[in-house]
């Protein structure tokens, strides 16, 4: 009589795929080489808006808010996908936390057209 037949009641094919290798392969999270790198990327975009801020020309012209906005996406998206780990979290979790903010993104865009804060020239 075989002793572990017996002692399970799962069924063969259940049994199989509690002991199957799964597809899903867990990230390991950044290193400290990692972190200090993405630090330094946000430190130099923090910079340039700063820098920015101080050219009386570039603040004076429209482009000087599209900028800023697109800089702090762009330091939000770093700070989300290292410090929060969402890039080494499943697929589900970034899909769920990039389309609202996406959409949220898309009614800042809409609205800034609506107020007159952004223009485009057609021909």
């Amino acid at each position: 009589m075989d002793t572990h037949a017996s002692t399970s009641h799962l069924p063969d094919s259940a049994e199989a795929s509690l002991h199957a290798p799964t597809a899903e392969v867990e990230h390991s999270h950044p290193t400290w080489s990692i972190y200090w790198k993405v630090a330094l990327i946000l430190t130099i975009i923090t910079v340039a808006e700063v820098w920015f801020y101080y050219i009386p020309s570039f603040v004076a012209s429209r482009g000087f808010v599209p900028t800023l906005l697109v800089l702090s996406a762009l330091k939000f998206t770093i700070v989300v996908m290292f410090y929060m780990h969402l890039k080494y979290d499943h697929r589900l979790f970034r899909v769920l936390f990039t389309g609202p903010l996406l959409i949220a993104g898309l009614t800042l865009l809409a609205l800034m057209f609506l107020f007159g804060h952004l223009h485009l020239k057609v021909m």
